[in-house]
């Protein structure tokens, strides 16, 4: 792994490449239904080699930081699918790749419990007692990442706190914090804008 005396330059350039591939200016309807003059696009960076190599490492840096200052030990990174997805597994990826004792392991929320076979609502590498952290590209009202937690919760787990790549710094970050989960995020809306 690049060295972590380089995380301003990782993250530089994950914000580069955020900048010239992932936000889009005009008219755009949001998942909420809230109108915006600006989208982010967080998939073409987070399933973009280059950007998935650079999410994984600070995303992994930001998880087992918290993890020490908060002196807790965590089990597994995921969220709602699809958004969660490439975070969760570049997330995972590095730290197998650092050779960690106990990699983190990764798991995928539904939309819907699967409906044949196991009927998992969580899928992937979770299980009942794990203390996990919930990932998601984009926190803008917060409704993906409290759905993500929910099931958690439901299947037994423990949510330690909550990551995302972009705060798009219009309330989520609030909500999910007033159910008394941290929210961190690699960058804010206004990061994005300038």
């Amino acid at each position: 792994m690049e060295p972590p005396s380089n995380i301003d330059g990782l993250r530089a350039e994950l914000l580069g490449i955020l900048r010239k591939k992932s936000v889009f200016h005009g008219d755009f309807t949001l998942s909420s239904g809230a109108k915006s003059k600006y989208y982010v696009d967080c998939r073409l960076t987070t399933l973009d080699a280059r950007g998935a190599w650079l999410i994984g490492q600070l995303m992994h840096g930001l998880v087992r930081r918290e993890e020490r200052n908060r002196k807790l030990r965590i089990d597994a990174v995921g969220g709602l699918t699809m958004g969660a997805d490439p975070i969760g597994l570049a997330t995972g990826m590095i730290s197998s790749w650092a050779k960690e004792a106990e990699a983190l392991r990764i798991f995928c929320v539904r939309k819907t419990p699967k409906g044949h076979g196991q009927t998992k609502l969580i899928e992937g590498n979770f299980k009942k007692g794990d203390t996990v952290v919930v990932v998601d590209d984009v926190v803008t009202s917060g409704n993906s990442t409290i759905t993500a937690i929910n099931a958690v919760l439901q299947e037994g787990g423990k949510v330690a706190f909550a990551a995302v790549l972009v705060d798009r710094q219009e309330g989520g970050r609030e909500k999910i914090e007033a159910m008394g989960y941290p929210l961190l995020s690699l960058f804010q809306r206004d990061e994005l804008l300038i």
